[in-house]
């Protein structure tokens, strides 16, 4: 047999690209099968943003990726990865071959199976869990979190968050340096959390002497038992959260959610700390609950790859993540 034919998808195979991942994955996937997130997630322009793989002109693996940008050699996560049975080493002949074909340096995944980091780490790429960071209240009593440790930790800094009220502000601001990877852009930004489908979003800015230094992005969750600060995205130098710690607990004090949380990649434990931030490890008695409506009672887990972990800075919105949990049709 002939080696497989490994290259992008054209425009017009979207319904080629759905069937075969309908046929092929374990369930049917909201991402495939809802119009409004499949043209979302996977189309740009006239761009179908998926890889295929093909034997003797039959489709055997794709790969769909979310551009982090508008350039031409974006960074991309994955987002769904799906072979036909015995092509599992095809499959991952397509996943290796994903920076060459879409031009990324830099090659992720948010929230990946436990049971597939393997596959990344044989191609040389890096799997890890998602750390997990929150910042009480300070209440008397909650009702959505379950606290055993009460602790709340310092917050400081010196810079405040100013809302950016639309699309036009964000272009007119521009983006703050950073040393981080993806790398995001205008375009992504303004898609990603102004025209986004269910969900709102705040983005507020942090500049310093009239100089845009960072965004951070949240959005307020009410569960109908209690609220929770979900901070969505960072997008600047990570090391300047400690300066945020006192801005980003007014805002959870006027929200009047029981939590910030924060799920990041990238960020040292003790800036996250810093900025007043504590840690729930694996096995801790604090429960922050991920899923809120309804509320699920329990800490929830994600792992992630990235073929760049030297200045890879991941967090809950990336990729396909912080979606509502919409059936498929």
């Amino acid at each position: 047999m002939s080696a497989p034919v490994l290259r992008l998808a054209a425009q017009d195979e979207a319904k080629r690209v759905v069937d075969f991942v309908n046929a092929n994955f374990d369930w049917r996937l909201p991402l495939i099968n809802r119009e409004e997130y499949f043209d979302f997630y996977y189309k740009s322009g006239n761009s179908l943003q998926f890889a295929l793989a093909e034997e003797e002109g039959v489709l055997v693996a794709a790969a769909g990726y979310i551009r982090a940008s508008d350039a031409p050699d974006a960074d991309v996560w994955v987002s769904v990865w799906v072979a036909a049975k015995g092509h599992n080493g095809v499959g991952l002949e397509l996943m290796a071959a994903l920076p060459r074909l879409t031009g990324a340096q830099v090659v992720a995944c948010n929230n990946i199976r436990p049971k597939t980091m393997a596959f990344y780490r044989f191609l040389g790429w890096h799997a890890d869990r998602v750390g997990h960071f929150y910042r009480l209240a300070g209440l008397s009593e909650y009702r959505l979190a379950r606290v055993a440790d009460p602790t709340v930790l310092p917050a400081g800094g010196d810079l405040s968050l100013e809302p950016v009220e639309g699309p036009g502000a964000l272009a007119a601001l521009g983006m703050p340096d950073s040393p981080h990877t993806p790398r995001k852009d205008v375009w992504y930004m303004q898609r990603r959390y102004f025209a986004f489908p269910h969900l709102t979003y705040q983005v507020y800015a942090a500049k310093e002497q009239g100089r845009l230094l960072a965004y951070l992005v949240c959005r307020v969750v009410d569960s109908g038992q209690g609220k929770a600060l979900r901070i969505a995205d960072f997008v600047g130098d990570t090391s300047l959260l400690p300066r945020l710690g006192a801005a980003i607990d007014r805002l959870l004090k006027a929200s009047g959610a029981e939590y910030a949380e924060c799920y990041c990649a990238g960020v040292d434990p003790a800036v996250m700390a810093a900025a007043g931030f504590c840690e729930r490890r694996e096995g801790d008695a604090n429960i922050l609950p991920n899923y809120l409506q309804p509320p699920l009672f329990e800490n929830t887990e994600y792992y992630y790859f990235t073929s760049d972990p030297d200045r890879f800075v991941l967090f809950k919105a990336d990729g396909d993540q912080d979606r509502p949990n919409l059936p498929a049709d």
